[in-house]
């Protein structure tokens, strides 16, 4: 059995002895499922059999994750259910008043990239998850414990998706609520709270 970031390829002998092969959702980042296509649109499966669907699934591409270790001058090093992987570090041009950090690693897709990030210019309100990553590495906002501080619909982001984190933190915040989980919905305003007064002192 060989494990990727998009599932795990799993051997299953049938009756007769003869090898079948299938692939089989994997977990990404905060226990969410990440398979192949998991964040496209969902198609029109309507008219289309079982059979169909199962081999469309069963037919997607294999991906190898690539893991940074993190060392002592990173701030950061991980990743989310995606394939997207990366570390930061602070760049060498980087001074108090103006804090820049350099991300580099893998897209969703294995292709390499580096971005330079002036944490005073990233927006909370239209940020990419490696803008986020970087102000709460740059922040040392509390993780309580996990991975991360950002809601777990951050595990499904590419590189290049941007999104209204404010709002995502309000959305988690009242399903928590919702499901009476009040510690996780305290979790979360104090998070939400960390990146408001980030933009207030802008």
């Amino acid at each position: 059995m060989a494990l990727n970031d998009r599932g795990a390829a799993i051997k299953i002998i049938d009756d007769n002895g003869g090898l079948k092969e299938m692939s089989v959702s994997g977990i990404g980042a905060a226990g969410y499922s990440a398979w192949q296509g998991a964040r496209k649109a969902q198609q029109n499966t309507a008219g289309k059999s079982f059979a169909e669907q199962v081999n469309n699934v069963a037919s997607a591409k294999s991906h190898t994750s690539i893991v940074y270790m993190k060392t002592d001058d990173m701030l950061y090093s991980g990743g989310n259910g995606t394939g997207l992987s990366f570390y930061i570090k602070y760049a060498e041009n980087s001074t108090e008043d103006d804090p820049t950090v350099v991300a580099k690693g893998v897209d969703e897709n294995g292709n390499e990239f580096e971005q330079t990030i002036h944490i005073n210019k990233i927006n909370p309100r239209n940020a990419s998850l490696v803008e986020m990553t970087a102000l709460e590495s740059y922040m040392g906002v509390d993780k309580n414990g996990g991975l991360t501080s950002l809601p777990p619909e951050t595990g499904m982001m590419g590189l290049h998706d941007r999104t209204n984190f404010m709002d995502m933190f309000q959305k988690q915040i009242s399903d928590m609520k919702l499901l009476n989980q009040k510690k996780a919905a305290a979790y979360y305003q104090y998070s939400m709270q960390a990146y408001w007064d980030f933009m207030n002192k802008k």
